[in-house]
């Protein structure tokens, strides 16, 4: 009975529903599609999200790494990136606290692979007499005496093995190794190697990273120093890639600051002034400059920006990478991002084109294939700087000449990030990213900053919840070019920064400026535009942050900074008819250095004058102003 109630009333339902559906006559549009749509983020097509990679990672198929003992190859690399656990080659097993975005294993150019071919015993490599010779030493346990004649000899250009076979074996490998661990969305893997050009032993070093997959990238070969050791030649390699593959590729200098003057020299390597066709070259295919990593952090220099109190951040300074040169004091002026962006701003005026108009990152440089930045999980620069109790009293680089001139373990700091705005987790997205320069630079920490300029921005605008969706419409993010505005109008910046979710609060938010007086003399002021828990007086913060570190213990506390600071500020001595730069640096509050860890966990005491700590920041791409 109640099963038959239940199927009249059931019957009963459908009958007046359908009887409804029969009577009830809606008008033509109330299921069209409304003209635009409803959720306001269709039309969204800017960049919503930051990645965090590292665009120079070294395995063992570096020969200055692989050669030297190091184990650790590509697979390694790529695993450790994307956040799995891989036991170390000295220090144990090691994780990273977050998987990476992105990576671009970049292994030297000049005999790549070597060290594994070695090993393995390839006929290929035993097709030279050297090949041969160096494969017995290293099955003799005399491999160090192997590497020792490979250094000698690559330090004065000579190709030892000459095997174009060998190379393109390694490369097609490379090619497959990158396209094995992509996976678009989730996690980037670039191909990509490093020209290792050392003039004298200044460092003139490049990274290349194709924007492409192996479809392309897989047409060529590196190109290395035993072709050329010009920057303009490898210039020339990338045009004709284009030109042969119809793909894309960038440059990206790193550690002028062991150049001895040569990485932002006002002169081509021939001794020829710039042109502007010079110019023109070096802007398309060099957009970015990795600022910060472990051998010296290259953003500015005390004997440079003597007002500037965070210039003084890990400075390496005595020589040049082989540590065979002292370091003069006027070399220092063509060595450091800040002074070469304002030289930039006096070669466009003269050229018409600025030759070092180039975005900001950072990356590890790490030849033990971890791309390690975290002070507490710091694994070093290669296998021989891994945690241990001796790594106090090691040497990178021994110099020859002067123990001076040497770079030391303990001098080396635990950085850098390259951090990318960009719509997506591709390779085409971030490459686009730094092509157009909307990156920055952290040295270690995944701090979040975002910059906007304009013409008729607002303070209150800094807390708007479409605080992005205005600066694109209406200014330019980090790296872009801001045109000239309405008459009596001078440029408004808006700056967010975000403190790494496991580090450090932030401390300040610093603009930092540089122009073209009157006289067309380069000049640079820093402004601090927000600070943690204290007045702003003339453009700087009143007074220090204070510090929680307790060096004994290695740690720290965020009862001091922030989590988050906005900052919005307006040129007030702008001149409409001067060339100008901005960019934002974002400073954190003091933390422990890896030595402080390093002491803590091994009970030792670090050398007098070690530092014990630190204080991480990030450093924008600047945005540009150019009269007319």
């Amino acid at each position: 009975m109640q099963n038959a109630l239940t199927a009249a009333l059931l019957l009963a339902a459908c009958a007046s529903s359908q009887a409804s559906a029969q009577d009830f006559t809606p008008e033509e549009d109330t299921y069209a599609t409304p003209a635009r749509p409803y959720s306001p983020y269709v039309d969204q097509h800017f960049p919503q999200n930051v990645y965090f990679g590292d665009t120079h990672l070294h395995t063992a198929w570096s020969a200055d790494a692989g050669m030297g003992g190091a184990t650790l190859g590509p697979d390694e690399a790529y695993r450790v990136s994307r956040g799995e656990v891989i036991q170390s080659q000295a220090g144990g097993p090691f994780k990273l606290i977050r998987p990476l975005d992105f990576i671009v294993v970049a292994d030297h150019a000049e005999n790549i692979g070597l060290a594994d071919f070695l090993q393995r015993s390839d006929p290929l490599v035993l097709e030279s007499e050297t090949g041969r010779r160096w494969n017995e030493m290293m099955k003799s346990g005399d491999g160090y005496r192997a590497f020792i004649e490979w250094v000698d000899g690559n330090g004065r250009g000579e190709d030892q093995i000459g095997s174009s076979a060998m190379m393109a074996s390694v490369w097609e490998k490379v090619v497959d190794n990158a396209e094995k661990y992509y996976q678009p969305g989730v996690f980037t893997t670039f191909i990509g190697f490093e020209w290792t050009s050392g003039p004298g032993g200044n460092n003139l070093h490049r990274n290349v990273i194709f924007r492409d997959g192996g479809e392309r990238a897989g047409q060529v070969l590196p190109y290395s120093t035993y072709d050329s050791d010009d920057p303009e030649d490898l210039w020339a390699y990338l045009a004709n890639y284009e030109a042969r593959t119809g793909g894309q590729a960038l440059a990206i200098p790193h550690n002028g600051n062991l150049s001895n003057g040569m990485m932002f020299m006002l002169e081509t390597l021939d001794g020829a002034p710039f042109d502007a066709d010079y110019a023109t070259r070096r802007q398309t295919w060099e957009p970015l400059y990795e600022v910060t990593q472990p051998k010296g952090t290259g953003e500015a220099h005390p004997l440079l920006s003597p007002d500037d109190a965070f210039a003084d951040f890990e400075i390496i300074d005595a020589s040049n990478l082989s540590g065979s040169e002292p370091k003069a004091p006027e070399m220092i002026r063509t060595e450091y991002a800040r002074q070469a962006l304002k030289d930039g701003l006096a070669e466009e005026a003269r050229l018409g084109v600025n030759p070092f108009k180039f975005g900001m990152i950072g990356s590890t440089d790490a030849h033990n294939a971890i791309p390690s930045t975290r002070e507490e999980n710091w694994f070093g620069k290669a296998y021989i700087v891994e945690p241990s109790p001796h790594r106090r009293d090691g040497v990178l680089i021994e110099s020859q000449v002067d123990p001076a001139y040497s770079i030391y373990d303990i001098d080396l700091g635990a950085s850098g990030l390259a951090a990318v705005w960009a719509t997506e987790n591709t390779r085409e997205a971030i490459w686009d990213a730094m092509k157009r320069r909307e990156v920055f630079a952290t040295t270690g920490t995944r701090l979040r900053v975002r910059v906007f300029g304009g013409w008729d921005f607002d303070a209150a605008e800094v807390l708007r919840p479409d605080f992005a969706e205005q600066g694109y419409a209406r200014g330019v993010p980090m790296g872009g070019d801001l045109l000239p505005g309405p008459e009596g109008a001078a440029p408004r910046f808006m700056v967010r920064a975000l403190r790494d979710p496991d580090g450090a609060n932030i401390d300040r938010i610093q603009i930092v400026k540089g122009w073209l007086d009157a006289n067309g003399a380069t000049q640079e002021r820093v402004i601090d535009i927000a600070c943690a828990d204290r007045a702003i007086l003339d453009g700087a913060c009143d007074g220090d942050v204070g510090d929680t570190v307790d060096v004994a213990g290695a740690t720290y506390t965020n009862d001091i900074g922030q989590a988050a600071l906005g900052g919005y500020w307006e040129d007030p001595d702008f001149d409409p008819s001067r060339r100008a730069f901005y960019y934002a640096r974002v400073i954190e509050i003091p933390t422990p250095r890896w030595t402080t860890y390093d002491a803590r966990f091994f009970g030792i005491e670090m050398p007098e004058g070690t530092p014990m700590t630190v204080t991480d920041r990030a450093y924008t791409s600047p945005i540009w102003y150019t009269p007319g």
